[in-house]
């Protein structure tokens, strides 16, 4: 577990950190659009319990995903620290904006080659096919799971989320 993962370039990365069920995790910061607070998320009968909903940016119609359903976490439960991280995730060499419901917004991290370790095979809360790997903190020698974004929904399920129907009177 504690071998670093071979990069290509020696630059440092930087990744933004949320929190899901009390756990930290992070995204590249390349895939990040923009946070939003969470508001109004329409329900989409018929979609994947995973999704939770679309909603309006400017006139664009996203789907918002519920990462601790996807990821088998505890539900969220909705506070006033909730929000929507929207992001690009690929498929099929097409860029897809996603919104991603967060429970709280942590920090841009800045992570070198050398502060990302490969993800244990066992003992982490999400499938650690889910994992780009483990990022390590200098500052107070805590682990940050690090997201795979493009693993965790994949071409399949974004289709699938992207298929269903808006509800009646709430297009973008």
């Amino acid at each position: 577990m504690s071998d670093p993962i071979e990069e290509p370039s020696a630059a440092a990365t930087q990744y933004l950190s949320f929190q899901l069920a009390a756990q930290e995790y992070a995204l590249g910061i390349l895939r990040v659009k923009e946070i939003i607070e969470y508001d109004t998320v329409t329900p989409v009968p018929g979609a994947p319990p995973w999704v939770r909903g679309v909603f309006n940016l400017r006139g664009s119609v996203v789907p918002v995903v519920d990462l601790t359903v996807k990821l088998h976490l505890p539900p969220a439960t909705l506070t006033r620290r909730s929000c929507i991280v929207v992001v690009e995730a690929h498929r099929a060499g097409e860029t897809i904006v996603l919104g991603l419901l967060a429970d709280a917004i942590g920090q841009v991290l800045d992570l070198g080659p050398e502060d990302v370790l490969r993800p244990p095979s066992f003992g982490t809360p999400v499938h650690a096919d889910y994992l780009l790997g483990l990022g390590r903190l200098a500052t107070d020698a805590r682990f940050v799971l690090l997201l795979d974004i493009d693993r965790v929904l994949n071409a399949q399920e974004i289709a699938l989320a992207l298929a269903a129907p808006p509800a009646s009177g709430e297009r973008g």
